[in-house]
Parts: structure tokens; sequence; C-alpha cells
């Protein structure tokens, strides 16, 4: 939740022309991150229905990350710029991969 406000502030600086592209791309990658864990958190009836909605996640954290070296390859936004974001949505990633592979069903345990 805390990249999503500085995510936002960056996708706003973004030429027009990109608005309904890789603006709006970006914009719902961010937020898909944390809706698909409270949405499999919500339907936690299983180990493997909860670690589907992660996997969710983490392919848009993944996403947000070439989302945000495509803006800086393309010269949309300065390295400096997307390097925060960037670094924060491995952080995400890394943090749901491991969540993945630990997270046990509450039945057993």
């Amino acid at each position: 939740m805390a990249l999503l406000a500085p995510l936002h502030l960056l996708v706003r600086t973004l030429p027009d022309v990109e608005r309904f592209e890789l603006a709006s791309q970006m914009r719902r990658a961010s937020k898909s991150v944390p809706a698909n864990i409270a949405e499999g958190y919500g339907k936690k009836r299983s180990a493997k229905e909860f670690k589907l909605y992660l996997g969710h996640a983490l392919g848009s954290a993944n996403e947000m990350v070439v989302h945000l070296e495509i803006a800086v390859a393309i010269g949309y936004v300065t390295q400096d710029e997307a390097q925060t974001l960037i670094d924060g949505s491995e952080i995400v990633a890394k943090q749901l991969y491991r969540l993945i592979q630990a997270w046990r069903d509450f039945a057993t345990g």
C-alpha cells in the first residue's frame, strides 16, 4: 500500500499519449497487489486457494518493475525517479514469494 501514492504521483508525469496505455497499466498493476492479497485472504478456505491469489499479487509486483523499467528506457522518467519504486516493488515481490512458500493450510496448522 505504501507504494500506491508515490507511484500514482509518478504516473501523472507521463505524457498524455501514455494515459491509456503505460500509465493505466501501472495504476492497475499497483492496485492489483494489495487487492489480490486482500481477496485471497478473505477466501482462504485452503492454502492452495490463498497461494493462487498471492501468486497473482506477485505477478503484479513483478509487472510493476517492468513497467517502471520501460518508463525509464523510453525516457519518460529518470532512473532516480523510478528506483525507489522499483526497489519497493522488488521487496514486495520477495516477501510475497516467501509467503507463498511458507503458507500452510489453516486446518493443518
